[in-house]
């Protein structure tokens, strides 16, 4: 068995399933974004689709569920679909378990959360409590303060804290599963400066390394961020030596094909990348990549979701999918694969040769393996 990395077509939201070599499932997002009332919503039935595959895998729960930061697009309907240990309430029969919970320390510190939102943060913030099935990555002062209100110090949880530069303790690619987790971020100097929680720039970013066949396959998952908090991960690592933990064969593309992500014009026909996503995109990739954008369909040039300020960008799609091309790589958009009249999940898989894309077919959804195998370099 090998890992395979699945993305739901769930418009401008994410929702990416993880399959590891050991069988343990990861969720990285979960946003049910589908309104069933609309006969022609064409996001996915999201808690359909997770209960059947874990039907399958005759289990009810998640080795892990990573929120990487509680705007809507990443935790919308979570109290409806998980089994919850705060309160009764999200407690019973069909609900899914989290046996870890993975959220940025930002999703312990906010306050004036709703929602969703609140219910994972009230989630995460009964499990540090308690010591147990979370893990927080960073750990500002204000975690300090929080802890210390609670009548707990940051050193009886430091087992349970994960700072940026450093890999998940409960993963190795060495081991069963093959995988490692190295986060880099959020910066908890970075929420020390600011007054007012960021979540987009606060929240998690990670580089998983598959191990398969002695060949690594490396996947970073952007989240939301805009270019400037990306310039400061790429100075960070490099003034580290690290390079190396921002290689990538699969990149989940950040924030929806916001031309944020890549500079600070939108450009007329392509966004301009700052020097360091230029780096970022055009040299740590290897070739034959895969690129996922997690959005709606790219805007056609003059239309009106072309005017539109929320992503999908045009000019930021039409630089990754450059990017793509003089890679020999692949750029995909979840809300267009295999087409924008039926789209379906998008599958890699993690093989001894690299990261291959999965063809699914709009009408049978039957899966085959079309992409050339990855090259390293």
């Amino acid at each position: 068995m090998t890992a395979t990395l699945t993305f739901h077509p769930l418009g401008n939201a994410d929702c990416t399933r993880i399959d590891l070599a050991n069988g343990d499932k990861l969720l990285v997002d979960y946003a049910d974004m589908r309104n069933p009332l609309d006969p022609f919503d064409k996001r996915i039935d999201l808690p359909a689709e997770l209960k059947a595959d874990l039907r399958a895998a005759e289990r009810d729960y998640y080795n892990v569920v990573c929120f990487t930061h509680l705007d809507d697009d990443h935790c919308c309907g979570a109290g409806d679909f998980f089994w919850l240990d705060h309160a009764r309430k999200y407690q019973g029969e069909g609900r899914i378990k989290i046996r870890e919970l993975w959220v940025p320390a930002a999703a312990i510190l906010e306050d004036g959360c709703e929602d969703s939102a609140r219910i994972i943060r009230q989630e995460a913030r009964h499990r540090l409590r308690e010591g147990y099935g979370i893990r927080v990555f960073s750990r500002p002062k204000k975690l300090r303060a929080w802890l210390e209100a609670q009548g707990l110090t940051l050193e009886s949880r430091d087992h349970l804290i994960t700072d940026a530069g450093n890999v998940v303790p409960t993963y190795s690619k060495f081991g069963p599963e093959r995988v490692e987790f190295f986060i880099h971020s959020p910066f908890g100097w970075r929420q020390n400066e600011n007054e007012v929680i960021d979540r987009n720039q606060d929240s998690v970013v990670f580089q998983a390394t598959f191990l398969e066949g002695g060949r690594e396959t490396y996947a970073l998952f952007m989240s939301d961020i805009h270019a400037d908090s990306i310039d400061q991960i790429v100075v960070t690592t490099k003034r580290h030596g690290r390079a190396d933990r921002l290689l990538w064969d699969i990149f989940k593309v950040p924030h929806h094909c916001s031309y944020t992500a890549i500079g600070w014009d939108k450009g007329e026909d392509e966004t301009a990348p700052t020097e360091h996503v230029e780096w970022l995109c055009e040299t740590q990739g290897r070739a034959r990549h895969i690129m996922v954008s997690t959005s709606k369909p790219m805007p056609v040039k003059g239309s009106a979701e072309d005017r539109d300020v929320q992503p999908p960008h045009r000019q930021a799609g039409n630089y990754y999918k450059r990017v793509a091309r003089e890679a020999d790589g692949s750029f995909k958009v979840t809300m267009e694969s295999p087409s924008a009249a039926r789209p379906k999940p998008l599958r890699v898989q993690v093989n001894e040769r690299g990261a291959q894309l999965l063809l699914v077919s709009a009408a049978a959804g039957a899966a085959s393996i079309i992409s050339t195998p990855a090259r390293a370099g």
